[in-house]
């Protein structure tokens, strides 16, 4: 970290915080607290992009539907200099809002229900000058991700194809061209044939890599649904590989794509490749090949260069390899500048939690001033993330915004002058603010959960920060019940983030709120591995995971419990995914907590190695096979000291759950400690992913709330629960 960096203000303007917590601000009204249902009446704000002339910004707003137990989106408008937002379209699968250049349309992605099913989404076009929205593709296998070309006259969008046949529709069959023709009867075997080491994925479930993601554009009617002949569209690219991240240049001469061209990436370390293409398919080029994971890139004003944000591979291979922002020409074999080499922070954000919009997306490229001396980025620091402006000369960092939140994501206008953000604290899911970028003024737009939010009897979280065992310094904070008297003694739930490199910080987590408006006190921390903190803090777990950051987070505990307010008899622990492995391996290496509720995850390392939807092929977690160095495997698995656990356990499994399959995870130490007699349960959810607590089905997440609450009043509140007793 270099010194300006640590002269940055991490304080909030006083008006900001104002317009943050307004929700949690008395109104004289009686609050009440928050509970696990009102995830049914949650809002959530997803998408959000800036008009091109800065004075409205259309968004994505997710609600549930609780009848159909799903999420349904829409897309609504606000006027950026203040006023209500009204709604644009209908939905209720409505996403991906996109500017036409001069304002006057939107292009968004749509999938129309017939018979009560949603069918392949299209694209459509909102004229503002009046009229319903009309489809523009009406193509067998849909259409996704439009982007204008700068002249307003076409659309680029993405279309995943089977290459080993046509794409079907009732009984039609696409063409290459994009020609509709009688289908052929033919029989279509549902046996597998697996040859590729990543053959499933969580939330995709059985891959088919035959199906590939291409670029195609059609052209954008003036007058969407007038007489006449519907556009055809074209294919841009093909073959055996996925294109994807696609981009205009500012010029319309060319587009831009992302693609790895490996048929076998994962014996190689990480690698992404940008490539150009003439908007007829002709003439591709390699702009640049980057050693590592590259996110999203956008083009300086007069095209000539890309800033980009990744993660660059580092050697020898590291677990943990920190993003940073990187610059480039746009020519053939451009080579690659890292303007934030001597940065020690997190380039793209990212806060862990359970309240993003579980569908609709959240942008946040990089951005450029019209100049071209400075770039707009997101950046997390310390469990904060905000907004910085880096020099593009130098990679000198300034703060743009500042505050206990989180920027989420963010939209700008060409010129880079008006941008909105959308911004989540601990006592606020997420609203739009308005960002002068010459003045740094804030001005909040939207107040989407206000009426809701109003009711409830909510505090922010207490920071703290402790010294672990070797010195290191450790973030966290507690999360206290409403009206809390420190004269009392409370139950206690440590919650345990995944990743492991991930992390918690300010930004709303409904599951904390809720553990506290039921009497618990709730510890959550950023043990090392943990993002926010730096490379060296964040890769230090790098083969000793778990071990040293359980350490943390005992003593975390410990520094709690000096308060005077917590009763050490009434102890639990909690977390998912990776926070799921330091739960296992926490009741395998104390007996302090009175009750576990372990989420999505891992028991056996080599288990998992065999099965996980990603491979280990590379010396990131392990430094090899599992057969090439058991014992290291062996220490490292939480089963390995099942015969320490005495804790009673409950077991959270998604059953489509491919990231920490259930069968090396919850069901391996289920089965042992029913053989042990140890009280244990095991809760299954149908049809969910590894994605459960953050988007799965409305009714599961609230479940899985429950379940977890009724574990800890079992166990640390002696409740009568017996739900989970053998009868």
């Amino acid at each position: 970290m270099n010194s300006a960096s640590r002269r940055v203000s991490l304080w909030l303007a006083p008006a900001l915080i104002g317009a943050l917590i307004i929700t949690a601000a008395s109104s004289g009204a009686q609050k009440r607290t928050i509970t696990e249902m009102d995830l049914f009446k949650f809002v959530w704000i997803a998408d959000p992009q800036i008009s091109p002339d800065g004075s409205r910004v259309a968004f994505v707003r997710v609600w549930v539907n609780q009848k159909a137990d799903r999420y349904d989106s829409a897309l609504w408008i606000a006027p950026t200099s203040g006023g209500a937002a009204r709604q644009l379209s209908a939905g209720p699968r409505d996403i991906a809002p996109r500017w036409s250049p001069d304002g006057k349309r939107l292009a968004f992605v749509r999938a129309v229900e017939k018979d009560g099913r949603p069918q392949p989404p299209q694209i459509y076009l909102l004229s503002f000058d009046g009229g319903e929205a009309q489809a523009l593709t009406d193509l067998p296998r849909g259409a996704g991700a439009p982007e204008w070309s700068p002249d307003g006259k076409t659309i680029a969008f993405a279309i995943s194809e089977d290459t080993s046949k046509p794409a079907a529709t009732g009984d039609k069959v696409m063409t290459e061209g994009g020609e509709i023709k009688d289908k052929q009867p033919e029989r279509t075997s549902d046996v597998r044939v697996i040859t590729r080491a990543t053959y499933r994925f969580n939330g995709q479930g059985y891959l088919n890599p035959k199906v590939h993601s291409h670029i195609w554009t059609v052209a954008a009617h003036t007058a969407p649904g007038a007489p006449g002949e519907a556009p055809k569209p074209k294919q841009i690219t093909r073959g055996n590989f996925d294109e994807s991240n696609f981009n205009w240049a500012p010029d319309g001469k060319r587009i831009y794509f992302t693609a790895n061209r490996s048929l076998e990436p994962y014996y190689e370390p990480p690698r992404a490749d940008l490539y150009s293409i003439a908007p007829d398919g002709s003439d591709e080029k390699k702009i640049v090949s980057f050693d590592g994971q590259l996110r999203g890139y956008s083009f300086s004003a007069d095209g000539k260069r890309i800033a980009f944000s990744g993660s660059m591979t580092r050697k020898p291979i590291q677990s943990y390899s920190q993003p940073d922002l990187f610059v480039a020409e746009t020519v053939a074999g451009a080579t690659t500048r890292n303007l934030t080499a001597d940065y020690d922070f997190d380039i793209g954000g990212g806060i862990g939690g359970d309240q993003r919009a579980p569908r609709g997306g959240s942008p946040g490229d990089v951005i450029w001033s019209k100049d071209g001396r400075s770039l707009y980025v997101n950046v997390a620091e310390h469990g904060r993330s905000n907004l910085k402006r880096i020099d593009a000369a130098t990679g000198k960092v300034e703060p743009v915004t500042t505050g206990d939140h989180e920027v989420q994501s963010y939209t700008a206008t060409p010129d880079g002058s008006k941008m909105v953000l959308l911004i989540s604290s601990p006592v606020n899911i997420g609203d739009l603010f308005l960002l002068d970028t010459a003045s740094g003024k804030l001005t909040q737009l939207t107040k989407i959960n206000e009426e809701l939010f109003s009711q409830f009897n909510i505090t922010p979280p207490e920071e703290v920060w402790y010294a672990s065992f070797d010195g290191k310094k450790i973030q966290g904070w507690i999360q206290k019940p409403p009206n809390f008297d420190p004269a009392k003694k409370y139950p206690f739930i440590l919650e345990i983030h995944g990743g492991p490199h991930s992390a918690y910080g300010f930004n709303f987590t409904h599951e904390f709120q809720w553990m506290a408006a039921k009497g618990y006190v709730v510890l959550y921390t950023n043990p090392r591995g943990s993002t926010s903190y730096g490379q060296d803090f964040g890769n230090i777990i790098q083969y000793n995971y778990p071990g040293d950051d359980h350490k943390d987070l005992m003593i975390g505990v410990d520094e709690v419990l000096k308060r005077g307010y917590i009763d050490e008899n009434r102890l639990g622990v909690t977390g998912g995914s990776g926070g799921g492995v330091l739960t296992n391996w926490a009741v395998g290496h104390t007996n302090r907590f009175k009750a576990a509720v372990s989420q999505r995850s891992i028991a056996d390392w080599a288990g998992f190695w065999h099965t996980a939807d990603f491979t280990l092929f590379q010396p990131t977690w392990f430094r090899g096979a599992p057969w090439e160095d058991p014992q290291d495997f062996i220490n490292r698995s939480p089963i390995t000291y099942i015969k320490n656990v005495t804790t009673p356990m409950m077991f959270i499994e998604g059953e489509v759950d491919w990231r920490t399959p259930a069968n090396e995870g919850g069901e391996t130490m289920f089965r042992a400690l029913k053989y042990r007699r140890v009280p244990t349960v095991m809760v299954r959810f149908p049809n969910e992913s590894h994605e459960l607590s953050r988007s799965g089905a409305p009714w599961h997440r609230i479940e899985r709330l429950q379940h977890i609450l009724n574990w800890f009043d079992k166990y640390l509140q002696d409740k009568p629960i017996k739900l989970y007793d053998v009868e």
